[in-house]
């Protein structure tokens, strides 16, 4: 074999190794290395939201206002340097930058360029708080992973469930809704069928805004039927989404993120990835 064919064969072990290394510190939390990354980036999300609330007080920001201007540039570049590392330590970039965790690091750093652009677009500023949702990625560093990402695996399991009984209960703030404007007669705040709608969601949801008030004794009879089913009605999620965690919990999930995809919540003993099917 000559020269060339070596210098051939190294380069892209080297890459490859390079890119494993980078994927093991950015993505996974079970190393010193990735412990430390995670640690960082929690400080400087903490230190960045920060930065923006401060900049929201007149008072400080007319006295430090350069300075927050600095500081929130320095931020935007060190996590845009992130996200760019990150997508090139993945297999599949466009999978992550696609994925959630992908829009919330570029919903992080584009309204400070967009500012550059469009000056009167400050109150995108509110989108970088979503940096904060990266502490939930963090939470590998802490045994509560685990039940995290079994409790977001309940939720979606039980998604259609809970579609299901939204449908019946718009079924039901609709017909109740409709019923108050008949009986009302259109008075007393109940003006049209939206109206009254609005005024059967806030009394189902016990809220009880108290703006609008049936006076007749059968709309009032309503009422009360209407506030004692709301009771119910806010019971039902809680116990579909208590079944789904209580099968959900029986079945462990690992912390290893995919190399190719960056997918996690894969099985303790899973060997391939479940979305893409990678060597995990």
């Amino acid at each position: 074999m000559s020269l060339w064919e070596d210098e051939r064969r190294v380069v892209p072990l080297s890459r490859a190794r390079w890119r494993a290394v980078l994927h093991e510190v950015i993505f996974e939390a079970d190393t010193p290395a990735g412990k430390a990354f995670d640690v960082l980036l929690i400080v400087s999300i903490l230190a960045s939201v920060a930065a923006v609330m401060l900049d929201s007080m007149g008072a400080v920001r007319l006295q430090y206002g350069r300075q927050l201007y600095l500081i929130e540039w320095f931020f935007t570049l060190l996590f845009t340097v992130e996200y760019f590392l990150r997508l090139s330590c993945v297999g599949r970039p466009l999978k992550y930058a696609i994925s959630f965790y992908g829009i919330v690091d570029l919903l992080a750093i584009i309204p400070t360029y967009l500012s550059l652009v469009l000056p009167g677009t400050q109150y995108l500023l509110v989108i970088r708080i979503l940096r904060i949702l990266r502490i939930f990625r963090i939470l590998k560093l802490v045994p509560y992973l685990g039940e995290a990402r079994l409790l977001m695996r309940a939720l979606r399991a039980s998604g259609r469930k809970i579609a299901v009984f939204l449908y019946t209960v718009l079924t039901l703030v609709v017909i109740f809704g409709s019923l108050m404007y008949v009986i009302e007669s259109g008075t007393q705040g109940f003006t049209s069928i939206p109206r009254s709608i609005y005024w059967t969601i806030v009394t189902l949801t016990t809220v009880g805004y108290g703006d609008i008030s049936p006076q007749t004794p059968v709309g009032q009879a309503l009422a009360s039927i209407i506030m004692i089913l709301g009771y119910g009605i806010i019971a039902v999620p809680t116990g579909i989404v208590t079944v789904e965690m209580t099968q959900t919990f029986g079945r462990r999930v690992s912390t290893q993120a995919c190399p190719e995809c960056s997918a996690e919540g894969h099985d303790a003993d899973a060997r391939h990835c479940k979305y893409c099917g990678a060597g995990l």
